[in-house]
């Protein structure tokens, strides 16, 4: 099926990417070798691909010999190849008692069968995440193990263990224990949860998450074969990770943690992204702490939100665009409302943290309700300044995962050095812009190839019509303008 835009700016357009089966915690991966093609994943079965930068996409159900039930995970190794992982239902046996792991190597068009890991007689395995190593392809794997999900019996633990393929997902290590101080089954403040691992430039695997002792970390330098003894505090976690949100059924305000790996001035900086309540109850905000030793001290938290309101922001995520290093977030918002009126807002960060622009990119709030479950997460993908968030939107009773096709010069450059586009009536590019005198214009799609360019071109009050672009077919398109010593940039959706 096929779901087009909603509302649009030629700047940021807003796409839902489904409604069907009532779907939230999205995953969303870029694909790096070719960013027209994007894959998501939501619960509890659904998988998206989009051929086209994320402007439409079509929907499939997943299956597995093991089951599909809910939190995925996608990513993409150093081949293309693509992988979904997912929570287990396996007929006849036990709810979630492994994490399942299915291979794409067709663009996210099919899916293997699967390969599983982390089963433990009836334990539960619950909320995964993945990364790959650049350097070896191998793949590192962090999650929730409980004694027994829900139990309020103290002696019913839960732990966070590790696991690692170095065949594409055809086989697991066996799972290790990376913490020392366990966490109830109560799938609450006390449980230890959030565990998603990032790669360092030399191999390094860290991870952190929540629990009892606020946010900690740990690390491996061997692959992961072993581990700090203890974990490395990097801040309290105020009001707990689950947090209260009014009209929210549960807000999750778990740790997101990756590493600079581009060749920028923060290039092996550790980031851990995270929400909660320090600012007061009535309050939540976004945070970011950060390691420039290898996970061994953290900053003191840093606010990512830079409103000034008293109120909530919530269900955060980050990427880190790996060609430059900034750092981008997505989360819901409440500042622009006096209810629980929700906008979602987008976050970026050229400095290693240190400053915020922001962007409001939702277009229209919507009023969440209190009854429905929305899931514990929204998800960003970043590559080569080309960003695309997703999250859930609860229309009446009517859930929806959502894009927003970013131009990101928005943020980047800003007014000065931005442009506008739009499609005449002809179907050529129609661009208004900041510099003087004569022009020259190069377009280009999302693979960086220049598919269309002119010299010296006069433009009257900022603005000037290609009219050759009138031949290119629907899509997304980079433009850049200079003047020869000047240079404005933004994209154009070509409709």
């Amino acid at each position: 099926m096929v779901l087009l835009a909603l509302s649009s700016n030629a700047q940021r357009e807003v796409v839902e990417i489904s409604a069907i089966d009532n779907p939230n915690e999205i995953s969303i991966c870029l694909d790096k070798k070719n960013p027209q093609r994007l894959l998501a994943a939501a619960n509890i079965s659904s998988i998206y691909l989009s051929e086209n930068g994320g402007l439409t996409w079509t929907r499939n159900e997943q299956s597995s010999p093991y089951g599909v039930w809910g939190d995925p995970v996608i990513i993409q190794d150093t081949t293309g190849s693509f992988y979904h992982f997912h929570l287990s239902r396996v007929p006849g046996g036990n709810w979630i008692d492994r994490i399942v792991c299915q291979r794409s190597d067709d663009g996210g068009k099919s899916f293997n069968d699967g390969s599983y890991f982390g089963l433990n007689g009836n334990k539960a395995q619950d909320k995964p995440w993945a990364v790959v190593n650049p350097v070896n392809n191998e793949i590192y794997v962090t999650w929730t193990q409980f004694d027994e999900y829900d139990s309020k019996d103290p002696k019913d633990r839960s732990n966070i263990l590790f696991s690692k393929s170095a065949d594409q997902g055809e086989t697991w290590s066996d799972p290790i224990r990376v913490n020392s101080v366990d966490g109830d089954c109560m799938d609450d403040d006390d449980t230890v949860e959030g565990a998603v691992p990032a790669v360092g430039p030399e191999g390094e695997i860290y991870v952190a998450w929540s629990g009892p002792n606020g946010l900690v970390f740990n690390r491996s330098f061997d692959g992961g074969k072993t581990w700090e003894k203890n974990e490395i505090s990097i801040a309290e976690h105020i009001g707990g990770w689950n947090i209260s949100i009014p009209g929210i059924y549960r807000a999750n305000g778990m740790p997101v943690t990756k590493c600079d790996l581009s060749d920028g001035p923060n290039r092996g900086t550790i980031y851990v992204n995270w929400a909660d309540q320090r600012n007061g109850v009535d309050n939540t905000d976004i945070f970011l702490s950060k390691s420039i030793d290898r996970g061994a001290t953290w900053s003191k938290p840093i606010r990512v939100n830079q409103d000034s309101s008293e109120n909530h922001q919530f269900f955060t995520w980050m990427d880190i665009d790996q060609i430059n290093g900034h750092l981008w977030f997505v989360f819901h918002d409440r500042r622009n409302q006096k209810d629980s009126a929700t906008d979602v807002y987008t976050a970026v960060s050229r400095d290693g943290g240190l400053t915020y622009e922001e962007l409001e990119i939702s277009q229209r709030p919507f009023i969440p309700n209190s009854e429905t479950f929305f899931g514990d997460y929204n998800n960003i993908a970043v590559h080569n300044n080309i960003v695309r968030p997703v999250w859930t939107r609860l229309e009446g009773e009517k859930l929806s995962v959502r894009t927003s096709i970013i131009d990101p010069n928005l943020l980047l450059n800003g007014p000065t050095n931005s442009i506008k586009t739009s499609t005449g009536k002809n179907g050529g590019l129609k661009v208004k812009h900041p510099l003087e005198g004569l022009v020259s214009i190069k377009v280009s799609d999302l693979n960086k190839k220049e598919v269309l360019s002119k010299d010296r071109m006069k433009s009257k009050k900022g603005a000037l019509h290609l009219s050759g672009t009138s031949e290119l077919n629907p899509g997304i398109y980079l433009v850049e303008i200079d003047n020869g010593s000047m240079t404005a940039k933004g994209q154009w959706i070509k409709r």
